[in-house]
Formats: structure tokens, C-alpha cells, sequence
């Protein structure tokens, strides 16, 4: 004779969905055991962010850094595949929240990964440094293997800008961080060690980039790679926000990837 399973009680179905990051009841919503209340009006969004993805708060340098990294990954043309996308998307007669889905959708390894797998990079080379490695070895030795997988390697030289506008500005923020002891500086260290690595012998320098710039900041600050890719997607979301809202506001109705005028070679 077979027992009959038991029947599922209404505790195991709220066990189904506990989480440790928000308590909801009547009258009650709680971040990571914090009122909203007592959010709302007293802490910035960068710092809300913080709380919500690793618990705990951020000290005010802290915040202030990540919020510069965030800042500096917004946007970077209708050129880039998720703003076009989001900008023919809301041309297709679908709400906001479609064509940011979309533009969102397209961000993957080639197109907005580059900052998790830096991480991953700069991770690895302060991880064999902590091991007894010296830090020019441990960056040949990396450098040397993610080349052999693939000769891109995350987080240096860009196909638009000789030198990445954005990277100094956040490299300056890295450097008063570790000064005053915000950070550590490790991976700081590791991303200029890969960047002398790729220029020793080259007339035309090939600089960190946007993505190694933000790697470093969000390594330092401790944040897992994969949340890098996540803290890359929520700031993007502001620019793509930003051209569908635009688009949207230009009359023009199924918006394609060239002007009508303009047809594509058949081969």
C-alpha cells in the first residue's frame, strides 16, 4: 500500500518564497529588516541599491564611488545595439516597459559582459598575488591564458575612443579612495599591470576602457562578478530609459535599423 504524500500546508508554501531581502505583510514593508519608512527620504538610491543587493550599508565614500561608476556606464549612443534596439522597439506600438525589456535583452556577453568578466580577470590575478605570486607574474600568467581562450581581452582598448573619456575621471576617484582608505587598491593595481603588460612594445597604446574602469571600482568595493554585469545593466537602463522615452516622442512608426531610403544588399 502506497501512503499518500502529504498535503502541502500554507507554511510550507510561505517557506516556497522565503528571502532574506523584503518582508511584506499588511501594512509593513521591510529592506533587508529596515521600514521603507525609514528609507524613503533618508538614503540615496546607489545606497538602496547596496542594501537590497549585498545587505548592509555602504559608507559615504563607498556610495559615492559606486554611484561614479554607475554614473559613467548611463549611455553611449543610439549606436550601441541596446539603445537601438529600444529606440525601433517603441516605435512597434509597445508600452516603455517593452522596449526597455528589449534593449535590456540585448546585453550579453559581447555587448555589456565586459565588466564581470574584468573582474573576473583582475579577481584572478590578485588572487594568484595573494598566493605568493609577484604581481607582474601573476598578470603574464592570466593575461597569457584568457589570450589563449580569446585574443579580446575584457576591459582595455575601444573601437571609438583612442582613450576612453570616462576613464581617468573614475581612475582619479579609485586613486583618493585608496588614499584615504576606502578601498584596498589591489585590483587597482592588477588593472594598471595588465595595462603596462598590453602597451610594452606597442606605438599605439591600448588603455583600459569604460568596463576595466567600473571593474575596478566594483571589485574593490567587493561585489561579486556577476552583480558587476548586474550594477552594468541597471545604469545602462537609464540611457535606454532615456531614447525610448525620445523615440517615442518623434511620430515615426516602425523605426528599422536603416532609413526606408536605404535597402540591404541581397547576396
Amino acid at each position: 500500500m502506497t501512503d499518500t504524500p502529504a498535503q502541502p500546508t500554507a507554511g510550507d508554501v510561505a517557506d516556497w518564497w522565503a528571502n532574506g531581502i523584503c518582508r511584506m505583510e499588511p501594512g509593513v514593508v521591510e529592506l533587508r529588516g529596515i521600514p521603507v519608512q525609514e528609507l524613503i527620504g533618508h538614503r540615496g538610491l546607489v545606497s538602496t541599491i547596496w542594501l537590497m543587493v549585498r545587505g548592509g550599508s555602504p559608507t559615504a565614500d563607498e556610495a559615492a564611488l559606486l554611484e561614479a561608476a554607475m554614473v559613467a556606464s548611463v549611455d553611449h549612443g543610439p549606436q550601441a545595439p541596446s539603445i537601438a534596439i529600444a529606440r525601433m522597439t517603441v516605435t512597434c506600438g509597445v508600452g516603455m516597459n517593452n522596449a526597455m525589456a528589449s534593449g535590456v535583452n540585448a546585453l550579453g556577453d559581447s555587448h555589456g559582459g565586459a565588466g564581470q568578466q574584468c573582474v573576473e580577470l583582475l579577481s584572478e590575478i590578485v588572487a594568484r598575488e595573494s598566493a605568493g605570486a609577484e604581481l607582474s607574474d601573476a598578470t603574464a600568467e592570466v593575461v597569457a591564458e584568457y589570450r589563449a581562450r580569446d585574443p579580446y581581452l575584457p576591459g582595455f582598448g575601444h573601437r571609438f575612443h583612442p582613450i576612453d573619456p570616462r576613464r581617468n575621471p573614475l581612475l582619479s576617484l579609485v586613486d583618493a579612495a585608496v588614499s584615504a582608505g576606502t578601498i584596498e587598491g589591489r585590483h587597482a593595481a592588477a588593472a594598471r599591470a595588465v595595462e603596462a603588460l598590453l602597451n610594452q612594445g606597442r606605438s599605439k597604446p591600448v588603455p583600459m576602457n569604460i568596463d576595466g574602469a567600473t571593474a575596478v571600482i566594483y571589485a574593490e568595493l567587493g561585489f561579486a562578478p556577476e552583480l558587476a554585469r548586474g550594477l552594468f545593466v541597471l545604469s545602462r537602463s537609464v540611457g535606454i530609459l532615456a531614447h525610448a522615452w525620445e523615440e517615442s516622442n518623434q511620430g515615426r512608426r516602425n523605426k528599422g535599423p536603416m532609413p526606408t531610403s536605404i535597402l540591404p544588399t541581397y547576396r
